[in-house]
């Protein structure tokens, strides 16, 4: 899994785990507050509709309710509004508390009636309930016109329910019942069994001795209310915020705990080559950071350790190269010292011929620091090309001219083959060191017999020149290193050879700073081919002129 998906798999997991947590407490924080709301609306309604019909129950008048309604919308908190089912209203408490009423909720009104339920004695015969709903009827009228002469002279009114549920305003409460046989008689007689059967209930019979008595005692009964609770537009209950302060929390807790893996994952690599490339900067050429997996950081650490064997590499060659500078200008310089030592105490002869090899070898020092010089400006881009339209078998022919003598000293047959011109737009004078530094090396590597060519063929939208040779040939392993500084196949760096080892890495930057390539193929015993290919100018790289 790679780093991105890594990171994208977190960041969805923690936000899933957020949303449903957020989700999951925030509809369960509803759900309760609903119930809640529900709950405690209910309860303040049953309140205030149980307050309401305990006062007209006790008093028997709707006068002098007001305080009462003020009272119950301070403890409620809601805008109580009574009036009777014909439209009087009785109290308001926005009116109570000074302000001008506002619109009604649009809800029901909840029905407030505080007649009293007839309650009649179970296993009564019909004709005594009869007796006792006149009875109640009789009671209520008197108790009720008594409460409201009461109420209406400001004295308090102390009732009681009896036993028919009607209001008494004194105790005196007489009922006849039906007297039951005592416990283990035996009722054999048919008057006995007679009055057991009129003692059963009659179910059918309640209902309508209680429209009776509520159509009886409707004269002096306080009217049924109409209590509208609420207003309109009223603001619904909001959700409690702590809550959505725990899920807000929760939710931080959970990316911060992300984050920290997270930064966990990603900071451990990179505090490693952190303190990889403090240890190459102060020398430690040799530190590398571990690299596991295949995600973008094990990429960025495998980037770090190649930059850094890169770095380890250039300072090893940087090494090398001046070792090899040392040991290439040591011997020649010791000679002549030696000589010009020995010359000027005497013990040599200045001859001709001994002055004559003293300046070859100052020729071939300075040769050395010229091809340094040229290879250092052409490794830093600095190097100045002079490029026009060059002729390359015209360029081939004047190289195996300049090397002719050479080749002829050297019993070597030096030969051209280039039936056709091909153009590049190229610095000639590059151009003929490079091949010059090849030709040379290919001459000194042949035997007297063998041959060297100089080859010129188009390859396609490129021009190939080729510089081969029957010489003694280069081992496989040796191909590598042929373009290094100061390199020699042979193992003795002796100069009977000649050149300074730097012509091949001066041969390949003038190539690959004219676009072109340089590649070698051998074959130790049969010779050696080095490849050139450049840019050929357009309709000069197909065959025929």
């Amino acid at each position: 899994m790679t780093f991105r998906f890594r990171i994208l798999g977190l960041v969805m997991l923690v936000a899933l785990t957020a949303t449903a947590a957020t989700a999951w407490l925030t509809l369960r924080q509803a759900n309760r507050q609903v119930r809640e709301t529900v709950s405690a609306g209910q309860q303040e309604v049953s309140r205030i509709t149980g307050e309401l019909r305990a006062y007209g129950f006790a008093h028997g008048t709707w006068r002098g309710l007001s305080p009462t309604v003020r009272e119950l919308a301070r403890d409620t908190g809601q805008r109580v509004r009574v009036a009777t089912e014909t439209g009087a209203l009785l109290a308001d408490s926005d009116a109570l508390a000074g302000r001008e009423p506002r619109p009604l909720s649009g809800r029901p009104a909840v029905v407030v009636d505080a007649r009293p339920v007839l309650r009649l004695p179970a296993g009564q015969p019909p004709q005594l309930s009869v007796k006792t709903a006149a009875t109640a009827v009789a009671n209520y009228r008197s108790s009720a016109a008594y409460a409201a002469c009461l109420t209406g002279s400001g004295a308090d009114v102390t009732t009681r329910q009896d036993d028919l549920g009607v209001p008494r305003v004194t105790t005196e409460d007489r009922s006849a019942r039906c007297q039951e046989p005592p416990r283990g008689a035996d009722p054999r007689t048919p008057d006995d069994l007679r009055a057991l059967r009129a003692c059963e209930p009659v179910q059918p019979l309640a209902p309508c001795l209680q429209r009776v008595f509520n159509e009886r005692t409707a004269s002096v009964a306080p009217p049924r209310l109409e209590v509208h609770l609420g207003y309109r537009d009223e603001s619904p209950p909001t959700l409690a915020a702590a809550p959505t302060v725990a899920v807000a929390a929760g939710v931080a807790l959970a990316a911060l705990l992300g984050a920290l893996l997270l930064s966990r994952a990603v900071l451990r690599p990179v505090r490693a080559m952190t303190l990889a490339a403090k240890g190459l900067g102060e020398g430690d050429l040799g530190r590398r950071v571990p690299v596991s997996g295949r995600d973008e950081i094990a990429q960025l650490g495998g980037a770090f350790n190649r930059m850094a064997a890169s770095i380890q590499a250039g300072e090893e060659r940087q090494r090398r190269l001046t070792g090899d500078i040392a040991h290439e200008l040591r011997t020649p310089l010791a000679n002549l010292r030696g000589y010009l030592e020995a010359l000027r105490d005497g013990v040599v002869e200045p001859t001709p011929e001994l002055l004559a090899s003293l300046h070859e070898e100052a020729l071939l020092q300075q040769r050395i620091v010229d091809d340094l010089q040229d290879l250092a400006l052409a490794e830093a881009g600095a190097l100045t090309y002079h490029r026009c339209e060059v002729d390359l078998r015209e360029l081939l022919d004047t190289s195996r001219t300049a090397h002719r003598a050479q080749a002829e000293t050297a019993g070597v047959a030096l030969e051209l083959d280039a039936p056709h011109p091909v153009h590049v737009r190229a610095d000639p004078d590059r151009l003929r060191q490079a091949v010059g530094n090849l030709l040379g090396n290919a001459l000194r590597a042949t035997g007297a017999g063998g041959t060297v060519t100089l080859a010129l063929r188009p390859d396609g939208e490129r021009a190939a020149v080729e510089v081969r040779d029957t010489g003694t040939g280069i081992p496989q392993e040796d191909l590598p290193h042929l373009f290094d500084r100061f390199w020699r196949a042979d193992p003795s760096r002796g100069r009977a050879t000649g050149g300074s080892g730097l012509g091949l890495s001066i041969a390949r930057q003038i190539v690959t700073d004219h676009g072109g390539t340089i590649g070698v193929r051998s074959t130790v015993g049969a010779g050696t081919t080095f490849t050139i290919t450049l840019p050929a100018r357009h309709g000069d790289a197909t065959e025929g002129d």
